[in-house]
């Protein structure tokens, strides 16, 4: 069969071709000028150039582009392009280092790329986290302090016209030279005009995720979402990893890794247990491994092996073939569809069988990962898959699976950075195994750390494996890590108007975990704090992924504050920004501050619970000290979009939301607003005799020197004297610092 005949919704929109205006061409390079700061650098002995569209670039209909072209001059021979952004220097022949460079304009230190020559990057992401601990290397992005990067796109397969795939011409050089100083938003907004937007995700992928690799039978799973429910925690999507399927088969066909089969020992009526979690509100994933093919124990077997002309009363296998558009055409129509119509909402791709294929430079998760995207759209609905990352381009197929970590704090450190620095790939949609996979160890302040790192997250997905001691449920961890988890939980379904917006804002071009240098680019302190991060427009996050202080019990995070004056969520503490500082918390919270002015809109916590879709009410956490707006967008996942634009006046303290614009319709007839202003008339912040009384009540040490170093910060005449008082003390560095934060926020 020829994928000519495969359904319409495979094929991806694609422009490939350059307009003309931006090509400067000799008989065996191609220089296109995409944008004042992207250049396209090919080079073929053949002088045969590449004009369809690859796996990761898909589309280089630029508008044409201003520049100049200058050959010979002092140097005879050499080829010079200008624009406001890069100069281009190449003596005509093969690429060499010596031949060809690029320099960023703009003097930045490192601004020039030459040739085979590595050049300094921000980095990107990585295929997978699979058994890390700790931190590992990155793959480059397209952004570099030295203001510039290259995409080498020699090596990927060609997405031909009919919407298959073709291998690259060997021996061809196909290059892309990113060249925009520090100007990294506008080189992000070109990379995905080049490859792609990020597609919108549906709403339900914006709550909590439950998943464990776990034999759950369908009581037992329902019983635990009941639970969930009963102790007030929401959850949105459950995902249902391969014990669904018949795992213990005959070895004569296999692992049992792979399997389409329905466990009915464990799941006697599989369509019923999906209805009953659809009642519950939630969406549903079942986890697939799909390498080893189609054996004959397999219920779709016979089906799928006459459409591929194998005997079925032969018990051949079907082997998985990726390259073979009959294959996959069935594999979709055979396999998926039937469990999709009893009620699979989207698959989890666990895909982890290596990058060889019978077609030179496919790698066989980006192609799954690519059809199954697209299949998932079928019909207009929003797709979704759930799967690793297969290189640059691969934000086009949300949400990324980052793989099983080990349950360490070394885990956890990592995957703030991690996050925010994918952004820089483009790929803004990881979803972590929160609480980490497997070995490491059980550590209730660990748990609850990761918790509290997952609600500020992309994705927030609770996951464990199948060790009978390893689990993620709040109450496993003591009754205060109970609290801070459930709270933290609901806080994450409180969000998601928040998260609902942002979510369009990606789509647009940003991220929704963004490094602290993107608004900060000039700025050395913005590179200097790797974990922190903007979460969407409005919060500052920096994680705590470090174990508290024995001393204080409170965990300590360095962070960066931009000027201003920014604001804590949790405690309503005021710090003067300008500076970088340590933040101490108890296991009650993480440091997620917003800027005087931010306004956050909310769904009250007596109202979540009752799915993802817009609610009647909305609570608008609105952080006094300055004038501020918020433009919040909703839609219930078929792009009526309602916008309702939210402002704030601090000198009257005047909360307005405006009339929607686009779809009234999408919001509920009664929806209501209430401002919550935080920091305004009559809100002084928290009392901070109050908390210093607090900390030295919590922290372990000796009570007289508990009673004099309270005594020295009620009788100090300010918060410097009061600082020195406790050095003059000798208490702690620990016990200093945490005092001192609160004595000298503001």
């Amino acid at each position: 069969m020829s994928f000519d005949k495969m359904k319409e919704h495979f094929r991806l929109d694609t422009r490939p071709v350059a307009n003309p205006a931006n090509i400067v061409q000799g008989d065996c390079y191609r220089i296109t000028v995409l944008d004042a700061g992207l250049v396209r650098l090919e080079y073929s002995q053949t002088g045969e150039f590449e004009d369809r569209a690859s796996q990761t670039v898909v589309n280089r209909a630029f508008a044409p582009c201003k520049f100049t072209v200058s050959e010979g001059g002092d140097r005879d021979g050499v080829l010079e392009i200008n624009t406001e952004r890069l100069q281009l220097t190449y003596d005509g022949g093969e690429f060499t280092t010596h031949g060809l460079s690029v320099q960023a304009k703009g003097g930045f230190h490192g601004n020039v790329w030459r040739f085979a020559m590595p050049v300094s990057n921000l980095g990107g992401t990585a295929r997978t986290l699979d058994d890390v601990d700790g931190a590992i290397a990155l793959e480059d992005g397209v952004l570099a302090r030295g203001g510039i990067a290259m995409i080498d796109d020699s090596a990927t397969v060609l997405l031909t016209d009919d919407g298959w795939i073709a291998p690259r011409r060997p021996g061809n050089l196909d290059l892309y030279v990113f060249a925009y100083g520090h100007d990294y938003r506008r080189a992000l907004e070109v990379f995905y005009q080049l490859t792609g937007p990020t597609p919108l995700l549906p709403r339900y992928a914006l709550g909590n995720w439950w998943s464990r690799y776990h034999p759950y039978s369908a009581e037992t799973y329902l019983a635990l979402m009941d639970r969930f429910d009963d102790e007030g925690i929401p959850f949105s999507v459950a995902v249902i990893d391969m014990d669904w399927h018949l795992v213990d088969i005959d070895p004569k066909h296999g692992s049992g890794w792979t399997g389409y089969t329905w466990n009915t020992e464990l799941f006697p009526d599989p369509a019923g247990f999906l209805r009953e979690l659809h009642a519950r509100g939630l969406a549903t994933s079942l986890n697939l491994h799909p390498a080893d093919g189609v054996r004959a124990h397999e219920a779709a077997y016979p089906a799928l092996a006459q459409r591929m002309g194998i005997d079925p009363h032969s018990g051949a296998p079907v082997q998985f073939n990726p390259t073979d558009p009959g294959f996959l055409q069935a594999y979709f129509e055979e396999l998926h569809h039937p469990l999709e119509a009893e009620g699979v909402d989207f698959w989890w791709l666990d895909w982890q069988q290596g990058g060889i294929t019978r077609m030179p430079g496919l790698d066989p998760l980006w192609l799954l990962n690519h059809l199954h995207f697209l299949d998932s759209g079928r019909d207009g609905r929003r797709p979704l898959t759930f799967s690793r990352y297969a290189g640059l381009g691969s934000h086009r197929y949300p949400i990324g699976f980052s793989g099983d970590t080990c349950i360490t704090w070394e885990s956890l450190d990592f995957q703030p950075y991690f996050t925010a620095t994918a952004s820089n790939a483009g790929y803004g949609w990881w979803s972590h195994d929160i609480g980490g996979h497997f070995k490491g160890y059980k550590d209730n302040e660990l748990a609850t750390r990761w918790v509290q790192l997952g609600v500020f997250s992309p994705i927030n997905r609770l996951h464990a494996n199948e060790n009978p001691f390893n689990s993620k449920e709040p109450w496993q961890f003591g009754p205060h890590a109970q609290r801070v988890m459930t709270e933290f939980l609901r806080l994450r379904h409180q969000l998601l108007p928040y998260l609902a917006t942002m979510n369009l804002r990606a789509h647009q071009g940003q991220p929704i975990v963004e490094p602290m240098y993107y608004e900060y680019p000039d700025e050395p302190a913005a590179y200097a704090v790797p974990n922190q991060f903007m979460f969407g427009t409005e919060l500052l996050v920096a994680p705590i992924t470090s174990p508290a202080d024995r001393q204080t019990g409170l965990g300590r995070v360095k962070a960066w504050l931009p000027e201003g004056t920014w604001v804590d969520l949790f405690t309503g503490t005021r710090y003067r920004g300008g500076r970088t500082l340590y933040l101490h918390r108890s296991l009650d919270s993480i440091p997620v501050l917003a800027r005087a002015g931010a306004i956050v809109p909310m769904v009250p916590a007596d109202d979540i619970g009752g799915g993802t879709d817009p609610t009647s009410r909305i609570e608008l956490r609105v952080f006094a000290g300055s004038d501020g707006e918020f433009i919040l967008v909703e839609d219930r996942d078929d792009q009526r979009w309602a916008r309702t634009r939210i402002t704030y006046d601090d000198s009257s303290g005047q909360v307005t939301v405006h009339d929607v614009q686009g779809e009234a319709s999408t919001l509920p007839g009664d929806r209501t607003y209430h401002p919550v202003i935080i920091g305004g008339p009559g809100d002084n912040g928290p009392d901070i005799l109050d908390a210093v009384f607090r900390i030295l009540d919590r922290a372990q040490m000796g009570f007289e020197l508990k009673n004099a170093a309270f005594e020295a910060v009620r009788t100090s005449a300010s918060p410097a004297d009061a600082v020195m008082a406790l050095q003059a003390l000798d208490v702690t560095p620990s016990l200093l610092g945490a005092v001192a934060e609160l004595l000298l926020a503001h």
